[in-house]
């Protein structure tokens, strides 16, 4: 049968030995007899068992347990930095928004209602594609004249993070204010931390356990804020006795090539100096600092999707590999380029290495220029 693989014919065979060297004289390889029956029954039980503890065997260690139990080990090993257990959670998203009324002096109460995108149709309960936000205190208006609130999402995420200038409907309206309202920032919210980042920081806690304030540990503390992917701690940087920490935030910050903000600094600063050893003289928790480098190769094929191919792979590698102060070799551009599906050769118009102008600078893709022949 299609079904039955190697593995179970195997342990169907062990038991139909086994049985004939337990029971002189009988014979399980007789088709459709009973001890056949039985003892090909009892070896897909013993398959399906084995199978369950080849499973199991996976799940106890976190390097290649599923998502479930990923999360078992996540919640023995890891405490984040809102003093919950492993995975990092979606946070909802804050900001504020400019209200305008009609007449002065109306009071915009707090949990006050507002949707993203289109305008609430008449006799709906919900818009289409919206995200919903509340006012979080009074607001009290003035007529003609814009004033600005806090805002927040209600559903936790990164899709409550809209640019600036984007519309707001009031639902249901306030009389005497505007139905519409604009986002002026709005910011903080972040997704569940992926499997792959939860593994990373279990492995990083197994293999680094904390000492007190290692290097390693400050960039476990700033892993523990939400939002944030990587981390780098400098001992010494600024001289003896400080500490330098550099941190990105990948997919909260993907538009700005992973760069944290004035207020990301700021949160994951306080989480380190509520956890660091008061005899450290100084901590500074800084971003990198970017470091465009522009790529020229030439004798290529001149498609979209080489282009296309080549620049992900790119931006791959310099994931995996650029940190601060470090070297992009040459060598990591052509492996690079090389994994790219389309290409079968080319030519890198230098073979010169990117070397960071301090232990601040981090390499970040800048042109990639197609000297086609």
């Amino acid at each position: 049968m299609p079904w039955q693989t190697p593995a179970l014919r195997e342990v169907r065979s062990l038991v139909r030995d086994s049985l004939r060297a337990s029971l002189p004289g009988a014979d399980a390889n007789v088709p459709n007899s009973v001890l056949r029956v039985l003892s090909d029954n009892q070896g897909a039980l013993c398959h399906l068992t084995l199978q369950y503890i080849d499973w199991l065997a996976l799940q106890l260690l976190p390097d290649t347990a599923e998502t479930e139990w990923l999360d078992r080990h996540g919640q023995i090993w890891l405490v984040n930095a809102d003093g919950s257990k492993g995975r990092k959670l979606a946070t909802l998203a804050y900001g504020t928004a400019s209200f305008t009324a009609t007449i002065d002096g109306t009071v915009i109460p707090a949990h006050t209602q507002l949707q993203s995108g289109v305008a609430m149709p008449p006799g709906s309960t919900s818009p289409y594609n919206a995200v919903t936000f509340e006012t979080l205190e009074d607001i009290t208006t003035s007529a003609g004249s814009p004033v600005t609130g806090p805002i927040r999402a209600l559903d936790p995420g990164a899709f409550g993070n809209l640019p600036a200038d984007s519309a707001l409907s009031i639902y249901p309206p306030v009389p005497g204010v505007d139905t519409m309202a604009t986002v002026v920032t709005m910011t903080r919210g972040t997704d569940d931390e992926t499997d792959e980042q939860l593994r990373d920081r279990i492995l990083r806690r197994i293999q680094q356990p904390p000492m007190g304030g290692a290097a390693y540990d400050y960039e476990h503390w700033a892993l523990a804020v939400p939002g944030v992917t990587r981390a780098w701690a400098a001992p010494q940087e600024m001289g003896i006795g400080t500490m330098t920490v550099r941190f990105l935030m990948d997919d909260l910050r993907a538009a700005n090539d992973g760069w944290p903000e004035v207020q990301d600094i700021e949160a994951v600063a306080a989480y380190i100096d509520k956890m660091r050893p008061v005899t450290v003289k100084d901590c500074f928790v800084v971003a990198p600092i970017k470091q465009f480098i522009d790529i020229g190769i030439a004798e290529l094929p001149n498609t979209d999707e080489t282009k296309a191919e080549i620049e992900a792979s790119l931006r791959e590698m310099l994931h995996q590999m650029a940190a601060p102060g470090a070297t992009i070799y040459a060598a990591w551009v052509s492996y690079a380029i090389m994994n790219a599906p389309s290409v079968q050769s080319f030519r890198l118009v230098s073979d010169d290495d990117y070397v960071m102008p301090s232990p601040g600078h981090m390499a970040v893709l800048g042109n990639i220029v197609y000297d086609v022949p």
